[in-house]
């Protein structure tokens, strides 16, 4: 059997094994729980406005955000956050949601190998590369920004 009749078979069987996706659908699930939890971190924005009047703008805003990963790292600890994304897909990925996702997955996964080479060497595993790429793109934008 030569290469390209291998390769033809290979990725016949792979074609065969990939779950089929309703796109639409999927769309629309996405959107829907993408925007619920849009709406629940602008209710959580307003609601410590209405609580802390004199708390600021920015201020509430950056509780928000951490209320939403405290709320997206406890529902990914007890699993249900998981169920979530596989019915929303990019929904639950995209806001920062996804983000406090991608850091407690790997940490609770690998819990068993202690709190040193477990939970904090593998904690980052997924979304270190993305914290070291957004980093260095910024610092490169910031620099032609500056210069020009």
């Amino acid at each position: 059997m030569d290469k390209l009749e291998r390769n033809k078979k290979y990725n016949e069987y792979v074609e065969a094994k990939i779950p089929k996706t309703k796109n639409f659908p999927s769309l629309i699930y996405a959107y829907l729980v993408g925007g619920a939890i849009c709406i629940l971190g602008q209710g959580i924005s307003d609601l410590l406005m209405w609580v802390f009047p004199l708390m600021t703008l920015e201020e509430a805003t950056t509780w928000m955000l951490i209320a939403l990963i405290f709320l997206a790292s406890l529902l990914t600890g007890i699993g249900i956050f998981d169920r979530i994304g596989a019915f929303a897909g990019a929904g639950t990925i995209v806001p920062i949601t996804g983000f406090s996702n991608s850091i407690t997955s790997p940490a609770i996964e690998f819990k068993k190998e202690g709190i040193i080479f477990g939970m904090c060497v593998k904690m980052f595993s997924v979304a270190g590369p993305v914290i070291v790429c957004g980093v260095s793109i910024s610092v490169i934008v910031g620099l032609i920004y500056l210069f020009f």
